[in-house]
């Protein structure tokens, strides 16, 4: 659990700093396989599980990144503001890109006030990618401009 801890932390801690989205989706994905791979390992195997579910899922996470163009980017982060400020717990918003064949989706699964009095939401996103799908989940948090940031994976 301590190893999965570091690994989301220091994903939090580069999200904050100017990345592309190749290297935004090494880091969420690296994040979401080493939580995986923490569950999955038992014992003295946990560590070896949790690093290469982190190693694993930034390969995934920086390509799926690298082959998104603009429009993609565009119908996501359009998908991603009307989920997480108008969706209902469990109902998914879809998007599509007709000229590149990419699509997901995001459902917000939980939604709660934090310590700071931001009003959060986690989800759960899909995406596809020249014809790869990847599944992941997040947390995202109203800023004082009303948009969402996603806050870590």
């Amino acid at each position: 659990m301590r190893i999965s801890v570091v690994i989301v932390a220091v994903a939090l801690l580069l999200s904050a700093c100017e990345t592309t989205y190749q290297d935004r989706g090494a880091l969420l994905g690296a994040a979401a396989g080493g939580i995986l791979g923490n569950q999955i390992g038992r014992g003295s195997g946990r560590a070896i599980a949790t690093f290469a579910g982190a190693v694993g899922g930034a390969l995934v996470g920086a390509s799926i990144g690298a082959k998104m163009d603009d429009v993609d980017r565009m119908k996501m982060s359009q998908a991603y503001q009307n989920s997480l400020e108008y969706g209902r717990v469990g109902e998914e918003t879809s998007w599509m890109n007709p000229d590149s064949g990419n699509s997901g989706s995001v459902a917000p699964v939980r939604t709660y006030q934090n310590a700071a009095g931001q009003y959060c939401r986690e989800f759960q996103q899909t995406i596809t990618v020249g014809g790869k799908t990847e599944q992941a989940y997040g947390t995202a948090c109203r800023q004082p401009d009303g948009s969402w940031k996603i806050m870590g994976g």
